[in-house]
C-alpha cells in the first residue's frame, strides 16, 4: 500500500522535494511503525511551515511494509524507481530495515532509518563494511545491551540473571548476546538462556524452568506482545523478580496485554521518555500532543528524529543530489534529538543516551539517561 501526501503546499509538484516514508503501518508492529510516521509526519509538517528545505516543500510519499522484510523490499523500490523520491526514512522493526538497506544501497539512495537496532542495517554481515548510503537515527544493540547489563548489576543489584530469547527475531537474539556478554564480564551469572517464538500463547513450560533456576532477574528483549503475555504468566506462577526489556517493550498495548499490577518491579532500556526535562524532548512532546490529542512514545520520537536528522543533512549538503547528501549525513557531527545531542559514528550508528524507564501500576516512569555504557 502507497499514498502519496503533501505535507504543506508546493506551487507544484516540480518544485516540491519527494521524501520516501516506509514504516509498519499494518501487521503485528503497527503499534510501532503507526507511531513513528506519526512523529515523521509532524516534523515534515514542521519544516514546511519554517519554509520547506532548498526552497521546496517537502511532499511525503508514504509506504507500508506490514512489518514484512519482503514487503519492505518492495516498498522501496517503488518508492525509488516509480515515484522517484530524493531520499527515504522510517521502519522501526530490524529485519524490515535490513531488507530495506540492500535496496537503497542497490540503488544509491540516501536513507535514515528510525528505530532498527540490528548493527546489519548499517553494517554489511557478509563483507563487514559500512554501508554507504545507511544510516540510523537510533543507538544499537551493543550499546542498548551494555547499558541494560550494567543497570541490572548497578541499579537492581542482579548477580544471577535468566534470559528469554524470540528465536524467530534478529533483534532479540542479537540484544540478548550482548547484554550476556556484558553481564559475564561484570562478574554476573547465566542461570538460563530459554528460547520462544512470536505468536506463542503459553509461556508457562519455560517459566517453570526459569522459576527453578532461582534467578535475581529475568531480562526478556522481547516484542511488547509476547512480553506482556509472558510478564502476565510469570507472575501467575509467583515469579516476582524485576524483568528487564529493551526498546521493543514500548507500546500502551503492553500494559493492557500484562496488567499494570504484574508489571510492577519491571524496566527497560529505551529511546526517549516523555518525562526527559531537556529543551527538545519538552518541545517535541508539547507539539506532538498538540497535533495528535496524546502524548508521544519513543516511537514516535525516533520518527521525528530520523526525519529531521535527513532534512538536516540535505539542507547541509545544500542540494538533492544523493552523493552529496550521503556525504552530509556521514558528516554528522552533532544534532539536538530529543534526548539530546548526538551524532553519526563511523558506522552510521547514533551516538545518543539510553533512558532508563520503569513501569509503576500501568505508569512509564523516567529514571535516568544513561549517555556511557
Amino acid at each position: 500500500m502507497i499514498t502519496s501526501v503533501v505535507a504543506g503546499c508546493g506551487n507544484s509538484e516540480s518544485n516540491d522535494l519527494k521524501i520516501g516514508m516506509v514504516y509498519e503501518l499494518t501487521g503485528n508492529t503497527a503499534s510501532y511503525g503507526t507511531s513513528a510516521a506519526n512523529g515523521a509526519r509532524l516534523a515534515f509538517k514542521e519544516l514546511n511551515a519554517g519554509g520547506g528545505v532548498l526552497g521546496k516543500q517537502i511532499q511525503i510519499v508514504t509506504a507500508d511494509n506490514k512489518g514484512e522484510p519482503s514487503e519492505s523490499a518492495n516498498a522501496m523500490t517503488k518508492l525509488i524507481t516509480q515515484d522517484k523520491v530524493t531520499a527515504i526514512t522510517g521502519f522501526t522493526v530490524s529485519s524490515c530495515g535490513i531488507a530495506a538497506s540492500a535496496v537503497a544501497e542497490d540503488h544509491k539512495i540516501p536513507f535514515v532509518a528510525a528505530a532498527t537496532v540490528n548493527p546489519k542495517v548499517t553494517v554489511d554481515e557478509r563483507s563487514g563494511k559500512v554501508k554507504d548510503y545507511t544510516f540510523r537515527a537510533c543507538f544499537i544493540d551493543s550499546f542498548q545491551g551494555r547499558v541494560a547489563a550494567n543497570f541490572a548489576q548497578t541499579g537492581l543489584k542482579a548477580a544471577k540473571v535468566a534470559i528469554m530469547i524470540d528465536n524467530s527475531s534478529d533483534y532479540s537474539k542479537g540484544l540478548a548476546q550482548v547484554f550476556k556478554a556484558a553481564f559475564t564480564e561484570r562478574g554476573g551469572l547465566v542461570l538460563a538462556e530459554e528460547a520462544y517464538l512470536q505468536k506463542d500463547q503459553d509461556f508457562k513450560s519455560v517459566l517453570t524452568k526459569i522459576k527453578a533456576k532461582k534467578a535475581d532477574l529475568l531480562y526478556i528483549p522481547g516484542y511488547y506482545e509476547d512480553v506482556g503475555k509472558i510478564v502476565k504468566q510469570a507472575r501467575e506462577m509467583d515469579i516476582t523478580i524485576p524483568v528487564l526489556g529493551g526498546d521493543a517493550w514500548d507500546s500502551p498495548k503492553l500494559v493492557e496485554l500484562g496488567g499494570p499490577q504484574a508489571l510492577n518491579n519491571t524496566f527497560f532500556t529505551n529511546f526517549y521518555s516523555v518525562e526527559d526535562t531537556n529543551p527538545a524532548a519538552q518541545a517535541f512532546a508539547q507539539a506532538y500532543r498538540k497535533e495528535y490529542g496524546q502524548t508521544p512514545d519513543s516511537m514516535a520520537a525516533m520518527g521525528y528524529d530520523a526525519a529531521h536528522l535527513l532534512i538536516d543533512a540535505i539542507k547541509r549538503a545544500n542540494s538533492t543530489d544523493a552523493a552529496k547528501i550521503r556525504e552530509a549525513l556521514a558528516a554528522t557531527g552533532s544534532f539536538n534529538s530529543v534526548s539530546g545531542d548526538m551524532r553519526l559514528n563511523e558506522t552510521h550508528d547514533a551516538v545518543r543516551g539510553v533512558v532508563i524507564i520503569e513501569l509503576k501500576d500501568g505508569k512509564q516512569v523516567y529514571k535516568e539517561t544513561i549517555h556511557h555504557q
